[in-house]
């Protein structure tokens, strides 16, 4: 449970810096399709069928990080374990580098391509996150977690017995870290961007860097521990 909150609070936050800078720079989620699909359906009712492929084009642009995010933790998932959440990582890593500088100095310029840059790369966060943690963590949309969290609150009414008052407020405690890292991601992210523009996406990558270092050391740390036993 400490690890999923470690990685929950770690990614949520990128999450809150990607939407916020996402919101800003273009105008558009880039965290989930959840808006995305009112979008198109707004748009092909006012017969905008341009408009309309946009918006298809973005929802495919999350789902498709999320097949490549599962695929590349299954190739590695039968060669190391230990890696499975390198290559998503280190590719979202590469995208939001790749978007805050090309963005900066004016090579994209369509915010489409920014659009679905970002999205892909939070549908490649979301699957690696939620396959790693077992279903129990999302980090890119919160809908569902204010949705868990309502029916969690209203049960700890009716399920007294330790065990089951201990694993409610477990999952509470969790869910609780996921929105406001978000929301604390979206904020920092917020006044990050109106100081370095759409570069603010580097702090997002420098905290997965962050994380990445941080696994391995403690990885090294505990392997060398059981080899002085």
């Amino acid at each position: 449970m400490i690890h999923n909150l470690k990685l929950a609070s770690l990614l949520s936050f990128v999450a809150g810096i990607v939407n916020i800078s996402g919101l800003f720079s273009v105008h558009e989620l880039t965290t989930n399709v959840t808006g995305h699909f009112a979008y198109f359906a707004n748009n092909m009712v006012q017969k905008n069928y341009t408009g309309a492929w946009i918006y298809l084009v973005y929802i495919a642009s999350f789902f498709m990080g999320a097949i490549v995010s599962s695929f590349l933790s299954e190739f590695m998932l039968k060669r190391n374990m230990r890696l499975i959440y390198i290559f998503p990582v280190a590719l979202e890593i590469t995208i939001l580098i790749t978007i805050a500088f090309l963005s900066h100095v004016v090579v994209i310029q369509n915010a489409n391509i920014i659009a679905c840059s970002l999205l892909f790369a939070m549908g490649l966060q979301n699957a690696l996150v939620t396959n790693i943690s077992n279903s129990v963590v999302r980090t890119t949309h919160l809908t569902g977690l204010f949705t868990d969290l309502g029916i969690e609150l209203s049960q700890l009414f009716f399920y007294k017995e330790e065990g089951q008052h201990k694993k409610l407020a477990s999952s509470i405690r969790l869910r609780l870290a996921i929105i406001c890292f978000f929301f604390l991601g979206c904020v920092i992210g917020g006044y990050t961007y109106f100081i370095w523009g759409i570069l603010s996406l580097l702090l997002a990558a420098a905290c997965l860097i962050s994380g990445l270092l941080y696994d391995g050391l403690q990885y090294h740390i505990v392997s060398f521990k059981r080899k002085r036993r």
